[in-house]
């Protein structure tokens, strides 16, 4: 089977966290940009996608995202910012996956644990994380899962440790 997942910048945080990295970061503060992403992981992974995104877009998202699931990534340690309600979580759009699950028992639609630190870039991801986009497709050996915004390599580098197990 053939995956993907995409963690693209915020909407309207492509430039500000992004511009110095990479010269089309700026096409992400547009939703237009974050719908033809959708678009694209509809057309080329029919088998099954996740997306990562800000829970404050979720609104305009899901209009342009039928037949998916929100899943939560509530985060142990975060960013303390100055407002009363905390931004403690991300949502992650899941899309597919195999359906007959042999790996585990179960998968939560839900994952608690911290943030990456010290990756050198801005929403890198954690190792679990990854793990758990992984076991929410039923990712096995022999899939593809295209990592769309490659940022640290985290992905690729939790598909080398599940294989090599």
């Amino acid at each position: 089977m053939k995956f993907a997942y995409a963690d693209p910048p915020y909407y309207k945080q492509g430039k500000k966290h992004y511009g110095k990295l990479h010269d089309e970061a700026a096409i992400w503060d547009s939703k237009k940009a974050h719908y033809d992403l959708i678009d694209r992981l509809m057309i080329e992974y029919p088998d099954g996608w996740a997306l990562s995104c800000n829970p404050s877009d979720l609104e305009w998202l899901l209009l342009h995202a039928p037949k998916v699931r929100i899943c939560a990534w509530t985060k142990t340690f975060h960013q303390i910012r100055p407002v009363t309600n905390q931004y403690a979580w991300e949502a992650v759009l899941l899309h597919g996956g195999r359906t007959v699950y042999k790996r585990k028992p179960m998968v939560r639609d839900w994952l608690s644990c911290p943030i990456a630190m010290r990756k050198g870039l801005v929403g890198a991801k954690p190792d679990a994380f990854n793990a758990w986009i992984l076991d929410l497709l039923n990712y096995q050996d022999g899939d593809i899962l295209d990592d769309l915004f490659v940022g640290t390599n985290s992905m690729a580098n939790a598909i080398a440790s599940r294989l090599a197990v």
